[in-house]
């Protein structure tokens, strides 16, 4: 009974870090930690997709997927060494960058920032401006964009207060804004009788790779086959996802079921666009350039976010 039990715990530890087998005669498998920073969701699926797969175990690399939750600050999780990867954003590494963390960019999901903000349609807004000229409330997090927007619209009318999670109150309220992804919230929004209107923030010209996979600079430096092989089972993975998603997004509804099953298609589907580009499928998935990144550090240090000692070429590789 012992040796059962034990069995069982093995596989579904299996389950949870992503299924990886090692394949027979196949490369000597590195055990590593991926953290996430939100729960099992499509923005994640092709990381998913890689293990359940098998990306990472032809690529040698054992990965363990931990999602760390609402707000966590994964750069630090992996700047103190204590996950050997991590998902966040180009804007925040080079915030981190700025704090002298030794953290880098490997692999871009999002090439077209996903992040939006959401309106009743009932109001009659006609772009993002509107929403911050306008009276009204926005449920919104005090992050880099945010300050984007509200310099560029100043002076700004609508209250902006703190974002908690969910779109109950934006459903309570007619005047109620609030910042969301737009493949996500706004999906969950119409399956409940909302009447959301959506505004896409890179449209007004702030647009960070969003999802990129980072790591310690040291390990580029010192494992850099672990770093190359790590970004080329993420790319496999992406592209598995993209093209086959159903059976990836029941793997995640199991470990996030407060996402229904249609959500998680409809999600799947509405990223696509945001995820593959003509310059992806000339470059490749995941690929980042030197412009985006340049561009993003004079949009930051615009704000006062960071200064002029950002290198942003110190900030991502494409292995």
């Amino acid at each position: 009974m012992f040796w059962r039990i034990a069995i069982l715990c093995s596989c579904c530890a299996a389950l949870i870090g992503g299924c990886n087998k090692t394949p027979a005669n196949g490369p000597s498998v590195g055990a590593v930690q991926l953290t996430l920073d939100w729960k099992p969701e499509p923005e994640f699926g092709g990381f998913y997709a890689a293990g359940q797969d098998g990306a990472f175990s032809r690529h040698g690399l054992n990965v363990t997927i931990t999602p760390a939750g609402e707000g966590a600050d994964t750069w630090q999780l992996v700047a103190t060494g204590k996950t050997d990867f991590a998902t966040s954003s180009a804007d925040q590494v080079l915030i981190a960058r700025k704090q002298n963390a030794d953290v880098i960019a490997i692999f871009a999901v999002y090439q077209t920032f996903p992040q939006g903000i959401m309106a009743h349609q009932s109001r009659g807004f006609k772009s993002i401006k509107d929403v911050f000229v306008q009276p009204g409330v926005l449920l919104a997090e005090d992050n880099s964009w945010l300050h984007f927007l509200e310099n560029k619209f100043a002076p700004v009318k609508v209250q902006i207060t703190n974002y908690s999670g969910g779109i109950a109150e934006f459903l309570a309220d007619k005047n109620i804004s609030q910042q969301c992804f737009v493949t996500s919230e706004p999906i969950l929004a119409k399956h409940q009788g909302g009447d959301p209107q959506t505004f896409l923030i890179a449209d007004e010209g702030f647009n960070p790779y969003t999802t990129v996979v980072i790591c310690k600079g040291d390990l580029r430096r010192n494992n850099p086959e672990q770093v190359k092989s790590m970004a080329a089972a993420c790319r496999e993975g992406w592209r598995d996802y993209l093209d086959h998603p159903d059976a990836i997004n029941a793997t995640m509804h199991g470990l996030n079921p407060d996402m229904d099953l249609q959500t998680f298609g409809e999600a799947a589907e509405a990223q696509k666009p945001l995820i593959e580009t003509d310059e992806t499928r000339a470059a490749g998935l995941g690929t980042m350039t030197l412009e985006r990144w340049k561009d993003l550090a004079v949009q930051l240090a615009n704000l006062g976010v960071i200064d002029s000692s950002v290198d942003p070429g110190q900030c991502f590789a494409n292995p």
